[in-house]
């Protein structure tokens, strides 16, 4: 596996290194060795799948509070998708900072995403699917969002003739609404 470190503290682009034959390939998508090599979090207690059957799609930005915040692994497995974090850690030389990746199908990328980051993504093609391996189990009370067309933010989405955003995720506040309460 080749660990890049990117611009957000703690943040890694991850790619398998592939074996190569006739048949096809094989490569690794987690290690526990390598994580721990890279000072990350091995620890897997839940995996997720989000499957979207529209283009344009935006799901985020999600994060979850104190004592429940939680590092992800995150792949495409099927279509592709702008995968986004946002560095929300208060006191972070990054604090407030974003970054987003093309994950897809084709170049097998993943992004290690942790603790006191939100996280969003908006897919590139239809019936995209992403795979989530998380740190910690969701609780549901922790659960937190950030609206992800925020000003302060200035998040650069793809542009796309029609986004679909669930209702819940319109109503999400945000940095200037939480304020101090950001990340908590």
């Amino acid at each position: 596996m080749i660990f890049t470190a990117l611009t957000l503290r703690g943040a890694f682009l991850i790619e398998p290194e592939l074996y190569v034959d006739e048949r096809g390939f094989f490569a690794r998508s987690f290690c526990v060795n390598e994580f721990v090599a890279h000072r990350l979090p091995a620890t897997i207690v839940q995996c997720n799948i989000s499957y979207n059957r529209y283009r344009g799609t935006l799901r985020g930005l999600h994060y979850q509070a104190l004592p429940h915040q939680e590092a992800k692994l995150v792949r495409c497995t099927a279509g592709a998708a702008f995968d986004v974090m946002v560095d929300i850690r208060p006191g972070s030389p990054t604090f407030k900072q974003w970054l987003g990746v093309e994950l897809s199908a084709e170049n097998r990328k993943m992004l290690y995403i942790p603790e006191g980051f939100a996280h969003g993504f908006q897919t590139l093609a239809d019936h995209t699917e992403l795979f989530y391996q998380m740190s910690t189990v969701y609780v549901a009370e922790a659960g937190r969002g950030i609206r992800w067309d925020d000003p302060e933010l200035a998040i650069t989405w793809p542009p796309v003739a029609e986004r679909v955003i669930s209702p819940r995720d319109l109503a999400l506040p945000t940095c200037a609404e939480l304020g101090s309460g950001m990340g908590s």
